[in-house]
C-alpha cells in the first residue's frame, strides 16, 4: 500500500497485558487502519523484533503498512516499510544511511518551524502534527492546538506539497470533526482503538468519518 493513500494510522503497545497482539492488529487492519506502529519502550530489541515479525505477517495479509518507532537499526533489521522519528531521535539523514531507499521515514512536528522544515525535507515520506490535545501517551508534552493543524494544511496548499501529514494527539470520535474542520484528512490514534471493546468496529467508525483524500488535493 503506498503511504500516499494512508489515512488512519494506529500506534499501539505490544498488548502484553491483554496478550492479544496478533488478534488486535488483525482487527484494526480489518476495520480500516492503514498503518500500525509498534511503540512500546518496555520491549528489548529481541522482543520487539518478535512482535514486529507478527505485525509484518498480519499487515501483509491485509496489504497494509507497518512502522517502527524511533529505532532505525530495528527498522533495518526487521525490514520495516515505515520508520517514525521524533524531534529528539536520530537525525533523518543518519536514519536514512541505515535504511533502504524504499523505506518511508516520518517525523513528529510540534511547531510552525518544524512543519516548515518537514516540508523542505526531501528525505521525509510524511510528517505528523501535534499533539493537538494533551495525551497521557506523551506525558509532559504541551498541546499545540488546532492552529498548528490549520497551519500545516495552509502551508501544504501554498507549497503544493502533497506528501501525507497526520494530525496526532487526543484524536478520537469526539475530537475528529475539529481536526477535519482544521484541514486534516489523515489522523493518528491510540486510545480510540486500543481501549475500544471492539477494535475493528472502532476503526470502521473512525475511517468512515475521514474525508476522501481527493477532496484535499483538488479542493
Amino acid at each position: 500500500m503506498p503511504i500516499a493513500f494512508a489515512q488512519l494510522y494506529l500506534c499501539t503497545d505490544a498488548r502484553s497485558r491483554q496478550n492479544d497482539f496478533a488478534d488486535f492488529v488483525d482487527a484494526a487492519y480489518a476495520g480500516g487502519v492503514d498503518i500500525v506502529q509498534l511503540r512500546d519502550r518496555s520491549l528489548g530489541a529481541a522482543e520487539e523484533l518478535r512482535h514486529l515479525a507478527v505485525l509484518a505477517g498480519v499487515a501483509a495479509r491485509h496489504g497494509k503498512l507497518w512502522a517502527v518507532n524511533d529505532r532505525a537499526d530495528i527498522a533495518a533489521v526487521s525490514g520495516a516499510p515505515v520508520l517514525h522519528l521524533g524531534q529528539q531521535d536520530l537525525p533523518i539523514d543518519g536514519a536514512r544511511s541505515l535504511l533502504s531507499p524504499a523505506v518511508q521515514v516520518g517525523l513528529s512536528t510540534h511547531s510552525t518551524d518544524h512543519v516548515d522544515a518537514a516540508l523542505r525535507s526531501a528525505d521525509l515520506g510524511y510528517f505528523c502534527v501535534g499533539p493537538v490535545w494533551a495525551t497521557p501517551t506523551k506525558p509532559g508534552r504541551a498541546a499545540v492546538g488546532l492552529e498548528l493543524v490549520r497551519y500545516a494544511a495552509r502551508r501544504s496548499r501554498e507549497t503544493g506539497d502533497a506528501r501525507p501529514w497526520f494530525a496526532i494527539g487526543g484524536v478520537d470520535l469526539e475530537t475528529m470533526p475539529q481536526v477535519i474542520d482544521a484541514g486534516a484528512t489523515r489522523i493518528v490514534v491510540v486510545r480510540a482503538i486500543t481501549e475500544a471493546s471492539d477494535p475493528r468496529a472502532a476503526a470502521q467508525t473512525l475511517r468512515a468519518m475521514l474525508p476522501p483524500i481527493a477532496a484535499r488535493v483538488t479542493g
